[in-house]
Parts: C-alpha cells; sequence; structure tokens
C-alpha cells in the first residue's frame, strides 16, 4: 500500500548538449561529447580529454553574472537545470507546496576549482585574499542549496556524496522519502564538474583514465578488450519525482514509474571493486526486491561501464550471477561510451537516459566497441540504437570506498 513514484520532469546538461532533446538526439545518433580540454591547459597532462560541457552561460538560465561568480561551476549547473527541470515538469511552486518539495542532490567532489583558485589566491598573496564566498562555493551541498533557493523548495535539502554513486543515491533517497509521505516531491539528481588541473592530475595519478589523447571520442570504451580507463566528463542530469497522486491530480505527463532502490557496501578496498562483484551483487538484488519484481522482470540494464578494466569485469560478473543464463539476453548499456564519466552526477544523468529508453522505446547503443573481451560476453548493444520496448529498467553505479547504488524504473502505461 505505500505510495507510488513518477517521473514527471527531467533536465539535461551534459557533453551531449545544454538542453533535454539535443542531449538525447545525440545520445541516440552514437555521438560522442568527449574532446580535448580546453578549460585549462592539458599539454604535458598524461590524459589531455574530458567530456566537457560545450558553450555554457549561466546568465541563459536566469542566473546573474554576479550570481555566477559566486558559484562554483558544478553549483552553476545545478541551477541552470534546477531551473529547466521546472520548467520541464509543469510544477508550480508556491506557499502552499513549498515545504512538500525536496531538493536531493548527488555531488561526488565538490567545487575543485574554487579550492585550486584561492588555493593559489593564499599562497601568491596572503590570508586576506581569501573570499569570504570561498567556503560556501566549495561544499558540496551548496548545489542543493542554491537550487532550492532558485526554485523555491522549501522541504529537506541535502547532498549525497559518494563518490560515483553519488546521484543514484540521492535518487534512492528522494524516492524513499515520497515513499514514506515526508515528502510530496522532490528536484533530484546529480551534478558535477571536477575538469580541473587537480581534477585530472589526481585521477591520472592513479591510473584511472584513458590517455587515448589522439582519439578523443574513441577513448571510451565500455567492456572493449582495449578499454584503458576512464574519461571525465561534468555536467548535470536532474529528475522531478511525484507521489502518483500528486501527478494526477495536476494532470501532468508521466514519462516513467520509479520502482525500487537498493545499496550496499563492499568492505574491501579504497577504490577497486571486490573481485567477484559481491557487493555490486547485493545491491542489485536489493533494488529488484524492493521493486516487488525478480530478476526475470528485468529487460534492460544501464550499467555503470566505466571503461575501466576491474569495473567492467566485476560488473559483468554480478550481472551473471544475479541474472544467470538470462543474462545473455538482456541488453546492457553504458552511457559513459558518449558522455564520459560524470562522477557524482552520472547516476542522475545515466537514469534520465534510462527513462527516456522506457518513454521512447529505443534503447541507445554503447560505441567504441571494436574488439571482444572473451570475458565480457553479455549483449552490450554495440550495433546502435535498437528499437525495442522496455519494460523495467536497472540502472547501475558503483563508487570508491565500494559504495553501490541500484534503482528501477517501470514503463509508464497510464496504470
Amino acid at each position: 500500500m505505500r505510495k507510488r513514484v513518477v517521473v514527471t520532469g527531467l533536465s539535461a546538461i551534459c557533453p551531449l548538449g545544454n538542453d533535454l532533446d539535443t542531449a538525447w538526439d545525440n545520445l541516440v545518433q552514437g555521438k560522442s561529447g568527449i574532446s580535448r580540454i580546453t578549460q585549462f591547459d592539458a599539454t604535458g597532462y598524461d590524459t589531455q580529454i574530458a567530456g566537457e560541457v560545450k558553450n555554457f552561460n549561466p546568465e541563459e538560465f536566469g542566473i546573474s553574472a554576479k550570481q555566477a561568480k559566486r558559484m562554483d561551476r558544478f553549483t552553476q549547473f545545478g541551477v541552470a537545470a534546477s531551473m529547466k527541470l521546472m520548467e520541464h515538469s509543469g510544477f508550480k511552486i508556491d506557499d502552499s507546496n513549498a515545504e512538500d518539495v525536496a531538493v536531493h542532490v548527488g555531488v561526488g567532489i565538490g567545487g575543485l576549482a574554487t579550492i585550486e583558485a584561492f588555493a593559489h589566491k593564499l599562497f601568491d598573496s596572503g590570508p586576506n585574499r581569501v573570499s569570504p564566498f570561498f567556503i560556501p562555493m566549495l561544499i558540496s551541498n551548496m548545489a542543493p542549496g542554491q537550487m532550492s533557493i532558485f526554485t523555491g523548495a522549501r522541504g529537506p535539502n541535502l547532498v549525497a556524496c559518494s563518490a560515483c554513486a553519488s546521484g543514484l543515491h540521492a535518487l534512492g533517497y528522494a524516492y524513499t522519502d515520497i515513499v514514506l509521505g515526508r515528502t510530496r516531491a522532490a528536484i533530484t539528481g546529480g551534478v558535477e564538474s571536477t575538469i580541473t588541473p587537480m581534477g585530472i592530475s589526481g585521477f591520472t595519478a592513479m591510473k584511472a583514465l584513458s590517455t587515448r589523447n589522439d582519439e578523443p571520442e574513441k577513448a571510451s570504451r565500455p567492456f572493449d578488450l582495449n578499454r584503458d580507463g576512464f574519461v571525465a566528463g561534468e555536467g548535470a542530469g536532474l529528475l522531478f519525482i511525484e507521489d502518483l497522486e500528486s501527478a494526477q491530480a495536476r494532470g501532468a505527463a508521466i514519462y516513467a514509474e520509479m520502482l525500487g532502490y537498493g545499496s550496499s557496501g563492499d568492505a574491501y578496498h579504497i577504490t577497486a571493486p571486490k573481485e567477484d562483484g559481491s557487493g555490486m551483487i547485493q545491491a542489485m538484488r536489493a533494488a529488484i526486491k524492493d521493486a516487488g519484481l525478480t530478476p526475470d522482470d528485468i529487460d534492460h540494464i544501464n550499467a555503470h561501464g566505466t571503461s575501466t578494466h576491474h569495473n567492467d569485469l566485476g560488473e559483468t560478473i554480478a550481472i551473471k550471477a544475479v541474472f544467470g543464463e538470462r543474462a545473455y539476453k538482456i541488453p546492457v548499456v553504458s552511457n559513459k561510451s558518449q558522455t564520459g564519466h560524470l562522477l557524482g552526477a552520472a547516476g542522475g544523468l545515466e537514469s534520465l537516459f534510462a527513462v527516456l529508453t522506457l518513454h521512447n522505446g529505443l534503447i541507445p547503443g554503447t560505441i567504441n566497441y571494436e574488439t571482444p573481451d572473451p570475458e565480457l560476453d553479455l549483449d552490450y548493444v554495440t550495433a546502435g540504437p535498437r528499437k525495442q520496448q522496455v519494460e523495467h529498467v536497472l540502472c547501475n553505479n558503483f563508487g570508491f570506498g565500494g559504495t553501490n547504488a541500484c534503482v528501477v524504473y517501470k514503463r509508464w502505461t497510464g496504470k
């Protein structure tokens, strides 16, 4: 008898486009949003490529120049995407409902560019040159904070900061609050911007990033034998979710139903997933159970698929463990092949694409799959987008520290 939760709004700012339609169109056309880094001079870096958001102007989204100067780029993405999200949802926040709308957002790292900029000021010019806006600009919860201020949402306001699983954890928290009746609706998903000298050099030092600098668009190649690391991405992917009764009462367009959420911890290693995929298995099974389904009900998986050796192998092992022989019949895709890895924003953007897959009956492909890996032998949808009606999609995200999150969405059929 618990409340049902539906998706009634979507918003994207990402390497594939600064609006929902452009991002989706480029995704299904198999285009890559990855190119050489332009935000700083990456000459001399082992990795010189990333999935940047191009031609982003905060003022086009209602953020004044003065306001933008007091926000890190990740917060600008969050505010801009939330303003477009409210337009798309048609939900009007006013004094009668503001306390019923939560803002739950995933951010993996926060204001790395702000930290770098003010570290230079501190060391070059002394402590008196550090701005009073330094701390408010860098902290990760400033994304949901500013999103709340700009939209007027006065319900629960928090950030999920759990590395690359942040976006899905935020969606899970938002979903749970609505199911329990604590809130009526939520602005949720993820935002991130860490394409900075420290961000790129830090991940490079871990040997986590691809160094395929001469072929940026082919660098992210999930499940391919010659994958050599992930490509950093940035942006925002947001969903507006609300209880079904609320959505129907206002005549909202419904894009999908959110059915279940599961999470787990590996208790194993600070960066590597457990080799047997047990933490991933636990999270997937928990989400499917929470949705009231069995593994036989899942007919599509939006994978974490980072293009790293350990993740892609571990995730494939985990999928086989959860779904058995049927795993070979389930289309598995990685949007990261086209967007790069948006870290804390990945779960929001990939959930958005999963919802559109359900809504449009079209599964985007996984690009750059050229050489099969004998250990990775599932259906990764490598021949381009596939016209197929999907009923239930499982979204996976896994992060450093052994944190795992999964969400199940269902196609909306009107009942």
